[in-house]
């Protein structure tokens, strides 16, 4: 698809820097012309940058380059939600997909299990204003939050469903940050292309006495976020 060829290369253009953030891209005229294509296949692959976080549009006046990075601080009490709508920006959680399975040896270690008890995986891609920032795997022990994917989809935000279970305050015990190549799965979802290098923060929750209540491994978009360590 042309459209997306031409997305590709100003994404690529843009990461190495040939584009500064903030500056203007040229216009649709003479993208067309260099690329051989129609105008509507240059909106087309303007639309999906606008998608991938990496540039924005102003009606009138052009399409300016967007590689601001979301601060997104690791602390004891990391909330999506609140992390996203206090930088100013609208916050999304969806539901990608759910399932219970046996727990490996390191879920079943984290979680204080026995390895193959039962536990709900949860697949969960956050956006902040309609971009991808994350998409996170979570283990809970299904005893105790069976119906957590129910929940989850009702509510959308992993706080509002610990509540539904009487969790009102918890907190990260601890956390492990890592890089890697994104795989074709992550990569659809995060609107990346297949090996790029992704941020990886693996963490566990306990509540205020120490009870484990779910593990999670999130995927950044490199790009996008940038991880701060809270002391």
């Amino acid at each position: 698809m042309l459209w997306r060829c031409i997305a590709d290369d100003f994404e690529q253009a843009i990461l190495v820097g040939k584009h500064e953030n903030g500056s203007k891209l040229p216009g649709e005229n003479e993208i067309a012309a260099r690329y051989g294509v129609n105008r509507h296949t240059v909106r087309r692959a303007m639309a999906e940058l606008g998608a991938r976080g990496l540039v924005r549009t102003e009606r009138g006046s052009g399409t300016f380059v967007k590689t601001d990075k979301l601060s997104y601080p690791i602390s004891r009490r990391m909330k999506f939600s609140e992390i996203v709508t206090a930088a100013g920006h609208e916050a999304e959680g969806r539901l990608q997909s759910h399932r219970h399975e046996a727990a490996n040896e390191d879920i079943a270690r984290d979680l204080g299990l026995k390895i193959g008890e039962e536990v709900v995986r949860l697949e969960i891609l956050r956006a902040a204003d309609r971009v991808p920032i994350s998409v996170s795997t979570t283990w809970l022990p299904a005893d105790r939050y069976g119906d957590a994917a129910k929940v989850f989809r009702r509510v959308r935000s992993i706080t509002r469903m610990l509540e539904h279970f009487g969790i009102t305050s918890y907190r990260r015990k601890w956390t492990r940050i890592s890089a890697e190549f994104t795989d074709a799965v992550d990569a659809g979802r995060l609107r990346l292309s297949v090996h790029r290098p992704i941020l990886v923060a693996e963490g566990l929750n306990v509540t205020e006495d120490d009870v484990p209540i779910m593990f999670a491994r999130a995927r950044f978009s490199a790009d996008r976020v940038a991880l701060i360590v809270e002391s």
